[in-house]
């Protein structure tokens, strides 16, 4: 299976980069404190790091809405995860405990105030893409099974039948989704060389150090940017 991400993305915008880390054989079916108390803790650092700041003009923040702006997607409408997260945290309000494996990409997302996905690859087909939708593509929002078509042109995630994620980082969908029965994890992570590439890398390096410690898994990393668009996963 595949990653690539769109030339004509980064033709548009040329300082996107992307981590990707993938497990293989993970066990999400084991409850782990250390996990939950990871994501307790960065929900109170992020919350103590944005108390009295807008968090729309915080540092790691910006370059996701200015990024939306030039996709043509309005960020006040649809607000990127991390901003939508950040926002909900700074409130007072926790994220819900999912399962060990959504908690652990909570909780790194937060830390390094970074946009993380998760997604099934056993129910991926044949790829998983960062492009801008084409005509027919069509989309199940998580929690849902109502089916929405995708206006062409619009930036996604998607495998060689459907879309995964609208709007570039906005929603995910519901199928690929992270159950306790998922074993092996797509993680991309969405950043800018200019911006936050380090925290792009630490995170990768953390994340898969601790999928090994706790999930009993085998892990692979990866990076992509504007000379390295396509990986083997």
């Amino acid at each position: 299976m595949k990653f690539k991400v769109s030339e004509e993305l980064f033709d548009k915008i040329p300082d996107l980069c992307f981590g990707a880390v993938v497990g293989y054989g993970i066990d999400n079916k084991v409850k782990n404190t250390d996990i939950k108390e990871m994501l307790n803790k960065e929900m109170q650092v992020l919350r103590d790091r944005l108390e009295g700041l807008n968090i729309k003009e915080f540092e790691y923040i910006v370059p996701y809405r200015d990024t939306f702006k030039e996709l043509g997607i309005n960020p006040n409408k649809y607000m990127s995860s991390i901003e939508a997260m950040s926002k909900r945290v700074a409130k007072g309000n926790d994220l819900p405990s999912i399962n060990p494996i959504v908690d652990l990409v909570n909780a790194i997302s937060l830390k390094y105030v970074l946009p993380m996905g998760a997604h099934d690859i056993d129910a991926l087909e044949d790829e998983i893409a960062v492009r801008f939708s084409h005509e027919g593509d069509a989309f199940v929002p998580l929690g849902s099974e109502k089916i929405e078509n995708v206006e062409p042109g619009e930036l996604v995630y998607a495998d060689s039948k459907r879309i995964r994620t609208r709007r570039w980082i906005w929603r995910q969908s519901n199928r690929g989704r992270i159950t306790e029965e998922s074993k092996n994890i797509f993680f991309p992570i969405d950043g800018f060389i200019s911006v936050n590439k380090e925290n792009v890398l630490e995170a990768m390096d953390l994340l898969s150090n601790l999928l090994e410690k706790h999930f009993n898994c085998t892990t692979k990393k990866f990076f992509i940017d504007k000379d390295n668009n396509e990986v083997q996963l």
